[in-house]
């Protein structure tokens, strides 16, 4: 038998359930999810010069500063249900960044860790960027905006992991050049 026979028909149970997070097990799996089938948008920012715009933000879970792709949940404002994952990708980049992107491509989704969270996100491309203002987020989300040059980006990640940096696993799509065909 299947894993996928074994735990087709088992129910899914709730063991705890915050606002944005959902505990679950079925039959001996343990994973979280995201309340309300809430979905992500991250947004892949490369400016005029070959700069990846990258976020660094404190990480409560970890702990410790982490550096990422700019992200943020889609629909997960009162009154933001039925929000587009092109619309919140848009807002986020904005907000995180304060860049404003004259388009997206839609690069499709993908899932963070589908051993033990069922989170997915739609990765997106942002083109014909604007700076429109300084990002860093909204308050209380202390965002530092970064602009790496593309060329350096190993050697940036690495020194940030030496001094104690957690780098979003994102981040090794950013190593290949498949991600930047124009």
């Amino acid at each position: 038998m299947s894993l996928e026979d074994e735990f087709r028909d088992e129910p899914e149970d709730i063991r705890w359930q915050g606002r944005f997070i959902t505990a679950k097990t079925r039959g001996r799996w343990e994973y979280v999810s995201r309340a309300r089938g809430i979905k992500a948008a991250v947004i892949l920012a490369v400016t005029p010069d070959d700069e990846v715009v990258l976020v660094e933000q404190f990480r409560v879970p970890l702990g410790r500063p982490c550096v990422e792709l700019p992200a943020g949940l889609i629909g997960d404002d009162a009154g933001g249900e039925g929000e587009a994952a092109a619309t919140a990708a848009m807002r986020e980049l904005e907000e995180e960044t304060g860049y404003r992107a004259g388009r997206m491509e839609d690069l499709g989704e993908y899932f963070s860790s589908p051993g033990m969270v069922t989170e997915a996100f739609t990765l997106f491309r942002a083109y014909d960027l604007e700076r429109v203002g300084p990002g860093g987020g909204v308050e209380g989300e202390g965002i530092t905006v970064l602009h790496v040059p593309r060329a350096h980006l190993p050697q940036f990640l690495e020194a940030k992991r030496a001094a104690g940096y957690a780098i979003d696993v994102r981040m090794l799509m950013l190593l290949s050049p498949l991600w930047f065909k124009e």
